[in-house]
């Protein structure tokens, strides 16, 4: 089957456009935001944050690890960071619903902490391997133990400073590289 090619349109400005317009936030640029503030010594402000429940996991884990994290009526988030090695032992285990992305960068977070997290997640989040970031992290010095088939629930058990590695990808990851 063949389709037609489009047709030249001829389009004559009437004047000049004006307006805003607001693009929702990214998520992976979300959740980096929140950790790097997090992490930051001070208040940081993010405007744009996408609100989803994969990036207020992620806030949820920060909060619980020691940093101060508020939305004002305006959509923007306050944070107020612990510091590069500041990052406390959450009480509880690390709830990060269907967040893939926000647990394996948490993962590297921890691994560089000396402090100890365990991971959950629901019943999709549970059912996928972790191992291309444990494999890395595990190198790098954290100790860290996984469900069979390196699946939630897991412990990470970081270790500062950790140890560089060089790692050589077996497949393309944002979140292994981050």
């Amino acid at each position: 089957m063949t389709h037609p090619l489009p047709q030249p349109l001829d389009v004559v400005a009437r004047g000049p456009l004006t307006g805003s317009i607001a693009v929702p936030g990214d998520k992976s640029i979300s959740h980096r935001a929140l950790m790097f503030a997090s992490l930051a010594v001070g208040t940081s402000r993010i405007t744009g944050l996408l609100e989803g429940e994969d990036v207020l996991a992620t806030a949820a884990a920060m909060r619980a690890m020691g940093a101060t994290i508020e939305r004002q009526d305006d959509g923007i988030w306050v944070v107020d960071g612990v510091g590069v090695g500041g990052l406390l032992q959450p009480e509880t285990a690390l709830e990060m619903g269907n967040s893939g992305t926000s647990t394996r960068l948490l993962m590297g977070l921890v691994s560089s902490h000396p402090i100890t997290c365990t991971f959950t997640g629901d019943a999709s989040l549970s059912g996928r391997p972790m191992g291309r970031v444990i494999d890395p992290l595990s190198q790098m010095g954290a100790d860290i133990t996984a469900s069979p088939g390196g699946k939630l629930p897991l412990m990470v058990r970081g270790i500062c400073p950790a140890v560089p590695i060089s790692y050589t990808l077996p497949v393309a990851s944002a979140q292994v590289k981050s």
